[in-house]
């Protein structure tokens, strides 16, 4: 597969087999992570790859949020429940952290590689046959997710991935040329 053929085929996967990527995929992912580029070689970068109690434990903390939009305690609980489950039931969750450096202009190129990394996960997942979901968003500073994963005060999570074998490779989504959204400056 070429980088061509892995950035079209490159899809968000959400659902997936039961079977779990080998430690040997696995690696390869992250050792395609290390290769973004990276200003000034800080290596930002952190990998955790999560197991059924930690990602059950991830779940949890993500359950206790939605289920603040439950109507009753049993089905707070419910929420709660069924979320913790669905993650510990995902063949693979990988979750991209990053160090905080002390100087703002470089924690920024930190964060800009490791989403980069993020991206070289997906394609290497992508060559390999397997497929990632990426998630993000308020969960990953919750304290009870933090600890799920074991990320050190001085990191920050990035995103959080899960990886699998595809159950239903989903449909590409249109996107807008880059000829409608390039300028050519003289």
């Amino acid at each position: 597969m070429t980088l061509f053929d892995a950035l079209a085929a490159r899809r968000s996967v959400r659902q997936f087999t039961d079977r779990t990527p080998t430690r040997d995929e696995l690696e390869q992912m992250l050792d395609a992570a290390v290769l973004a580029p990276n200003h000034r070689l800080t290596n930002p970068w952190r990998f955790y790859v999560l197991g059924p109690e930690a990602r059950a434990a991830y779940g949890l903390a993500l359950g206790h949020r939605k289920a603040k939009k439950a109507t009753d305690e049993a089905q707070a609980a419910q929420i709660r429940q069924a979320t913790s489950d669905d993650h510990r039931a995902w063949p693979c969750m990988l979750v991209v952290a990053m160090t905080q450096h002390e100087n703002p202009e470089i924690r920024e190129e930190d964060y800009a590689a490791t989403f980069m990394a993020v991206q070289n996960v997906c394609l290497a997942a992508t060559a390999l046959g397997l497929g990632t979901h990426i998630r993000t968003g308020a969960i990953m500073g919750d304290p009870a997710a933090r600890a799920a994963v074991g990320v050190s005060d001085a990191e920050r999570i990035v995103a959080v991935l899960t990886v699998g074998t595809p159950a239903v490779v989903p449909d590409a989504k249109p996107r807008t040329p880059a000829r409608e959204l390039t300028r050519w400056v003289p």
